[in-house]
């Protein structure tokens, strides 16, 4: 199992997949595996914006048909739900290029400023441009990163089959174990 093969032979349409899902972490190691020069940090930020673009984008037509039915949902939360519509309302290009920089609202997010019927092409220009600045911020820091990390994935690479084993033999026990103590739970009863 070569870590390095799968990391080049995948990375983007990982990379592509987890920006549309969640995004930091995995534009983050696109950005060390860029250091690393198994990916292309140019294709790394185009990608990693790609799936940016497309997962919000999804997210906000989704908010846009079936927002408010959704945000009723989250009856905890409408306090905070009405002041982003609030921010929305005053500050829409902070708001919808700042969304994806916002712990907590990275997914949610979207969907609020769908049901807020912001105009659809305005949303997209702005959405553009934050996954421009998202992507580069968070792959050029994957990057400067891979200084860092860099050394810890080389000895991790040279010890990923004995950790395999380890955590294998440590799951078998595990699995026996409770094997054992339900077979020994019927027999009792």
């Amino acid at each position: 199992m070569d870590v390095n093969h799968l990391i080049s032979q995948y990375g983007y349409l990982a990379l592509f997949f987890g920006c549309i899902a969640e995004g930091e972490t995995f534009t983050l190691l696109g950005g060390v595996a860029a250091h690393e020069g198994l990916l292309h940090y140019g294709w790394v930020v185009v990608v990693a914006m790609l799936g940016g673009i497309l997962g919000d984008t999804a997210l906000f037509f989704l908010g846009r048909y079936y927002g408010d039915t959704i945000l009723k949902r989250f009856k905890k939360h409408q306090t905070q739900i009405a002041k982003a519509n609030r921010l929305i309302r005053k500050r829409p290009v902070l708001f919808v290029i700042g969304v994806r920089f916002m712990y907590g609202l990275r997914i949610v997010g979207p969907i609020i400023i769908g049901a807020s019927r912001l105009k659809p092409h305005k949303f997209m220009l702005l959405n553009v441009i934050g996954a421009v600045l998202w992507a580069l911020i968070f792959v050029s820091l994957g990057y400067v990163g891979g200084q860092v990390i860099a050394p810890w994935l080389h000895a991790l690479d040279r010890h990923l089959k004995q950790i395999f084993w380890v955590v294998l033999i440590l799951v078998l026990v595990w699995g026996v174990r409770i094997w054992f103590k339900r077979r020994s739970a019927r027999e009792n009863d």
